[in-house]
C-alpha cells in the first residue's frame, strides 16, 4: 500500500522566530585554492576514531586514504590535498579534546589518486559500502557516519526517506547553495537511495524562506523521466526554528513520533541532509570520495562574507582570510549557527566534515546580558519542541538531584537553545541542560 504526502507540514510543538540573517544565500560558491598546508584529524566523526595510514614523508593524492576505519561506527578520512606528509601527531580540537592527525604540506597541483575510479552499486550492501569508502558523515553538522545510519536493522521496515534542506539556524546558507547549484546531484542521491532501499516515498523538506530553493527542486522532482510514479515531492515547513532537527522535522513530515531514546528508524524513516545525499550522487558518478565541503563565512566582524569550498583540513584562519579577513576586531567566532552552534578559541583550527559555517561577531554582536531572576514566565516551556521544562531541570542541575531530572526526561533536550533564547531574564538554560545530562550520564555509569 503505497503511502499519502501531507499536503501541508504537521504542526510541531514550541519553536522560536530567530532573525534569519541568511545575507550569503544568493552568493555563488566560490572554491578556495588549494592551502600550504591541511591538518586532518582521525576524529571527524561521531564514533571510533580512524587510524593514521600514511606516515611522515609519503607522497599522497587528492582523494588518498589517510585515516582507516577500524571500527563499525566509524568513517575513513581522505587527504583534501596533494602533496608530502608533514607528520603524524596529537593535536587539539575546537572541543579541547587531542586526537591523531595527519598533517599534509600541498604541493599545490591538486593531483587525484589515480586509482580512484567509481563504485558499482547493484544491491543495498554496496549502496553502505560506498557510503562507508566515500569517508560520508552527516554534513549537516552531527557528522554521524552515513553508512550506519543506511545500514538499517532487518527488523526495522523503512517506508520515508526525508531530505533535510529546512537549514533553519540563522546566516549558515551552506545548504541553500547545494541546492540552488547541484540540485540534480541531489534528485540523483534521492533516487539512487530510493531504489536501493527500497523507500515507497522521498520528502524534501525545504522551509518556505527558501523560495527558490523550492521552485528549483520542484521542477527537478516532478520531471516525469525520473520519477514516474511521483513518489519524490517536495514539502514547504514553516520558517521556525528549530524545523531541521531530526526529531521535529519526522514530525512536521510525517506526524510521527521518536520514542525516548528512539531512533528515526523505529518510526519507519531515514533523514539525510541535502549536502550528504548530493556527495554521495557525485561519489557514486566521479569516485572521488569527500575531500571537500561548502561553508559559510559570515558574521559583522567578516570583511567579504561568502560560501566557499574548502579542503578538508584547511584552518579557519586561512579560509577567513581568503573571505578577506577580518573587518573589525572579533569578540566572539562561533562554529556552526549562534543557536546550536559552539564558540571557539581561535581560527587555528581546521575545518572537520561536520563544519557548516563560520561566524565571527563584533563586541556589539557579541554582548551577553546577564541573568536575572526568573519570573516565571512560562515561555521557555512553550518554546521547548521537546515539551519539557527548562526551568525545573536547571533548578535540578543546580541542586545534582538526578532522579528528578531523569524524572523529568532531561536525555531528550536536543540543546537547541529555544529556552535560552526565548527566556526574557537571560537564564544560561542550555548550558544548564548540559550540565544536567552529563550529571545524569556519570550517575549511570557509578550505578
Amino acid at each position: 500500500m503505497e503511502l499519502s504526502f501531507p499536503t501541508k507540514a504537521f504542526r510541531t510543538h514550541g519553536g522560536a522566530h530567530v532573525p534569519h540573517h541568511k545575507n550569503t544565500s544568493m552568493m555563488p560558491t566560490v572554491e578556495m585554492p588549494a592551502p600550504a598546508r591541511v591538518v586532518l584529524p582521525m576524529q571527524q566523526h561521531i564514533g571510533a576514531p580512524c587510524v593514521p595510514a600514511v606516515k611522515k614523508g609519503d607522497h599522497v593524492y587528492v582523494g588518498t586514504v589517510v585515516g582507516e576505519a577500524q571500527a563499525f561506527v566509524c568513517a575513513p578520512i581522505h587527504a583534501s590535498v596533494s602533496g608530502t606528509v608533514h607528520s603524524v601527531e596529537k593535536v587539539a580540537l575546537s572541543n579541547g579534546a587531542l586526537a591523531d592527525a595527519v598533517i599534509i604540506d600541498s604541493d599545490g597541483l591538486m593531483e587525484p589518486d589515480p586509482n580512484l575510479c567509481p563504485p558499482q552499486i547493484r544491491t543495498k550492501e554496496d549502496l553502505i559500502q560506498a557510503a562507508r569508502d566515500c569517508g560520508l558523515v552527516g554534513l549537516g553538522g552531527a557528522g554521524f557516519p552515513a553508512h550506519v545510519k543506511l545500514n538499517v536493522p532487518a527488523d526495522k521496515k523503512i517506508d520515508t526517506l526525508i531530505i533535510n534542506v529546512a537549514e533553519c539556524e540563522p546566516f549558515v546558507t551552506a545548504d541553500h547553495r547545494e541546492a540552488i547549484e547541484n540540485g540534480w546531484d541531489l534528485l540523483s542521491g534521492v533516487y539512487l537511495l530510493k531504489r536501493m532501499l527500497e523507500i515507497d516515498r522521498v520528502i524534501i523538506a525545504v522551509e518556505t524562506n527558501k523560495p527558490d530553493v523550492i521552485d528549483i527542486l520542484r521542477r527537478i522532482a516532478d520531471d516525469k523521466r525520473y520519477d514516474p510514479d511521483d513518489r519524490v515531492r517536495v514539502l514547504p515547513l514553516p520558517a521556525r526554528y528549530p524545523q531541521g532537527a531530526e526529531k521535529v522535522l519526522i514530525h512536521a513530515c510525517t506526524g510521527r513520533d521518536i520514542p525516548t531514546g528512539g531512533l528515526p528508524a523505529d518510526v519507519g524513516c531515514i533523514v539525510m541532509n541535502i549536502s550528504s545525499a548530493a556527495a554521495l550522487a557525485r561519489y557514486v558518478e566521479t569516485g572521488m570520495p569527500l575531500v571537500k565541503r561548502r561553508v559559510t563565512i559570515d558574521g559583522s566582524a567578516i570583511a567579504e562574507p561568502k560560501n566557499v569550498f574548502v579542503p578538508l583540513g584547511t584552518s579557519i584562519h586561512d579560509v577567513i582570510e581568503f573571505c578577506g579577513g577580518y573587518s573589525k576586531p572579533v569578540k566572539k567566532l562561533i562554529s556552526g549557527g549562534p543557536m546550536m552552534g559552539f564558540a571557539i578559541t581561535d581560527d587555528s583550527f581546521p575545518v572537520l566534515k561536520s563544519n557548516n559555517a563560520f561566524l565571527a561577531f563584533e563586541e556589539k554582536d557579541a554582548i551577553i546580558s546577564p541573568p536575572t531572576a526568573c519570573i516565571r514566565c512560562g515561555r521557555c516551556v512553550q518554546a521547548c519542541p521537546m515539551n519539557l521544562v527548562p526551568t525545573m531541570l536547571e533548578k535540578y542541575t543546580e541542586m545534582k538531584n538526578t532522579e528528578k531530572l531523569q524524572e523529568l526526561d532531561i536525555m531528550t533536550c536536543m540543546e537547541c537553545g529555544c529556552c535560552a533564547y526565548s527566556c526574557p531574564a537571560h537564564h544560561r538554560l542550555v548550558q544548564s541542560m548540559r550540565v544536567g545530562k552529563a550529571l545524569v550520564k556519570n550517575a549511570g555509569r557509578k550505578s
